[in-house]
């Protein structure tokens, strides 16, 4: 009877050598702290706001206001807590942005060279050297809007060069292997192997 093979045995060899890097034990614990306050901040932190007490401003760090409060008087710890979830978001809506931008620029810049190349490029360099902050600010107060969602998207739009710079310099090197010349050899369509071939290989940075 053949055994079932493990959900995790293609991973199995990269798992193991990850648990025994200490670092990389200490980065995955901090990281599952920061996603357990996000999750547990209704329970662990006070409304939305902090609880705003004028009489109780400025205090200094005790075992009720761990932090202790702002001008405001409101529960610092609080805020921070509730900060979490919207930096968590933002990086993850941000990054998310950026991939879908800068990853096609990428794969097409780098395979197909030529025009593409130097457009893509000619793009790359055009935004990596704009401001990135201070566009940011000036766009959210044009737009005037405070949606997180809306921050973060824009944020996503000015960071995709570098995701574009990694998967160009990716797909060049893979491009040249003989397995993605024997696929065009055996009349592979561009798409196939730019995305089920390529890519996949390519991803890894």
């Amino acid at each position: 009877m053949n055994q079932r093979p493990s959900l995790f045995s293609k991973w199995e060899k990269e798992i193991k050598a990850f648990f025994r890097h200490p670092i990389g034990i200490i980065g995955l614990a901090g990281v599952t702290a920061v996603l357990l306050i996000a999750v547990c901040a209704p329970l662990i932190a006070a409304p939305v706001g902090g609880y705003g007490i004028f009489e109780e401003r400025l205090k200094a760090p005790s075992p009720v206001r761990l932090f202790g409060t702002d001008d405001m008087g409101r529960d610092l710890f609080s805020q921070v807590v509730w900060g979490t979830r919207a930096s968590i978001k933002v990086a993850i809506l941000s990054v998310l942005t950026a991939t879908v931008i800068g990853v096609p620029i990428g794969l097409f810049s780098g395979y197909f060279h030529g025009v593409a190349d130097t457009i893509g490029m000619g793009l790359i360099e055009i935004f990596l050297t704009i401001p990135m902050l201070p566009l940011i600010i000036i766009v959210t107060a044009v737009s005037n809007t405070t949606s997180i969602n809306t921050v973060a998207v824009i944020i996503g739009i000015f960071s995709w060069p570098s995701i574009a710079r990694i998967t160009r310099a990716s797909t060049l090197q893979v491009s040249s292997m003989q397995y993605i010349e024997a696929a065009r050899c055996l009349g592979i369509r561009t798409g196939p192997i730019i995305f089920k071939h390529i890519l996949v290989n390519a991803s890894t940075p």
